[in-house]
């Protein structure tokens, strides 16, 4: 009887882990040697340390199962700081941060070159900015602003379902795909 007790335990112990693990972040120079082995989409979340709208994302939309089961199977994601300090090596270029200011750190920052070529919308950059981009690292589009589980489902699955290839972003939601 102890055992049977032990094992549901066990097993609902094991349901609630997998509930609550979160999206598979990787970092920028894993996800190019990933590629050559199991091309995927990519789904980057440029935030930074000082960003209320990142830290509500991160612990809300990026915990909610639906949203981190869609983006583990569909996508490689990466976490990107838009203010960081580190250089970056991405598809054979080095991009930094030559503004960064050291005496600022945890406030804001300079912005990383990085942020600069892939998160703008119409030259500005907002935080967070989800860039999805395809298996050739090609940027399908940059969506700015805070996106809870109900509005980030759409947008993952216009893009995971290759759906943009054969609709516009108005006719899928209209549901005319």
């Amino acid at each position: 009887m102890k055992s049977i007790i032990f094992g549901i335990c066990l097993l609902f112990a094991l349901n609630i882990s997998a509930q609550t693990a979160g999206v598979n972040w990787i970092s920028i120079s894993e996800v190019e040697k990933l590629m050559e082995k199991n091309p995927k989409k990519v789904l980057i979340d440029v935030y930074t340390q000082w960003c209320g709208p990142c830290k509500t994302m991160n612990n809300t939309t990026f915990k909610d199962p639906k949203v981190v089961k869609y983006i583990n199977d569909n996508y490689y994601a990466i976490k990107f700081d838009a203010e960081s300090p580190e250089s970056v090596t991405f598809r054979g270029q080095t991009f930094n941060n030559p503004q960064y200011d050291a005496t600022r750190q945890g406030g804001r920052n300079g912005t990383h070159e990085l942020t600069m070529a892939i998160a703008p919308v119409n030259g500005r950059v907002a935080y967070p900015t989800i860039v999805y981009m395809d298996e050739s690292f090609q940027i399908l589009s940059p969506v700015q602003g805070m996106q809870p589980p109900a509005q980030i489902m759409p947008v993952l699955t216009y893009f995971g379902d290759n759906a943009y290839k054969t609709a516009t972003w108005q006719e899928y939601t209209a549901g005319t795909n």
